[in-house]
């Protein structure tokens, strides 16, 4: 039997899968071009750091109003969370850098306050138990201390962020992982513990209080080993493969419980939730903000001025 035509067709597969990356890619970076070197002439001589959050806020409405204008929102956000986009005038007068990612792709840290709720007792039993397992993994010394600080947060009982920092306070919960950095600092600052510092934290969890699922497509290796029993490098192969099928599947072949996780994965359904971040650079000045992109509306831009 002809053994060759299975992986001829593989490798076709593969390279039709490539191609479309690399179209879908030239379309957007095509389309940014087009209508951000379109405003360059009119920001490029306020270079100054006071003028440098108007400069900001028009790339910021022009990137939502691309995003907004793509019909397939699943190939677009596909390709920027793969290939950070660098965009510049050939003379090296203008750049700007997209990156964006997942904003769901980890367990949801405010499933933590939902220890009293019969109703989400899958979502508060997975934080509390991936809580759980990173406080024995790294060490943690007063794990009760720190849960106690978060549920504080998330609770609305307190606040461990800057009062100047209004925006984390429209609404309670933990809302952004700098207001969570925040606690982790005051935390560290309260007990000397110095084994939390290595705690890879975005790795495990997202900080988003709209998030009802995990997008696990985008999940690190070392959560996806967690929720489903696994071993890290056996899932670290799998995420590497270009083609590498659902998750599902992946996780059934590999002797995991998928049925005990489903109901807090997005399975196939594609989440319209992302975190992006902008560097750009205009007479020799970098400049930086972020904000966030959900289900058509772009919301929380934070400005990080000069970097």
């Amino acid at each position: 039997m002809d053994k060759t035509q299975p992986t001829q067709n593989n490798v076709k597969h593969r390279q039709g899968f490539a191609l479309l990356i690399t179209l879908s890619v030239l379309a957007v970076i095509i389309a940014l071009t087009t209508v951000l070197l379109s405003y360059f002439e009119e920001v490029k001589q306020d270079a100054t750091e006071s003028k440098a959050l108007i400069q900001a806020d028009i790339y910021y409405k022009n990137i939502t109003n691309i995003f907004q204008g793509f019909k397939n929102k699943k190939t677009l956000f596909s390709v920027l969370y793969n290939t950070s986009l660098p965009l510049r005038t050939p003379e090296g007068r203008f750049s700007l850098q997209l990156q964006c990612e997942p904003l769901y792709k980890g367990v949801n840290i405010n499933w933590l306050g939902l220890q009293n709720s019969a109703q989400k007792a899958a979502y508060s039993s997975v934080a509390q138990e991936l809580f759980e397992a990173i406080v024995q993994d790294y060490n943690i010394q007063d794990p009760g201390r720190l849960h106690e600080m978060l549920l504080e947060e998330i609770g609305g009982k307190n606040t461990w962020v800057q009062r100047e920092q209004s925006r984390l306070h429209q609404k309670n919960g933990i809302i952004s992982y700098k207001q969570f950095s925040d606690i982790i600092s005051r935390y560290q600052f309260e007990v000397d513990d110095p084994e939390i510092g290595a705690v890879p934290w975005k790795k495990y969890f997202s900080f988003s209080p709209e998030a009802d699922k995990v997008d696990a497509e985008y999940s690190s290796p070392e959560l996806l080993a967690y929720l489903f029993a696994m071993d890290v490098s056996i899932v670290e192969e799998w995420t590497s493969l270009v083609d590498k099928g659902t998750l599902e599947n992946f996780v059934r072949e590999n002797g995991g419980d998928y049925e005990k996780r489903k109901s807090i994965l997005a399975g196939e359904t594609f989440l319209e939730a992302a975190e992006c971040s902008v560097r750009y650079a205009v007479a020799d000045e970098q400049y930086g903000f972020r904000f966030e992109y959900i289900q058509g509306e772009a919301k929380y831009f934070e400005f990080y001025g000069k970097q």
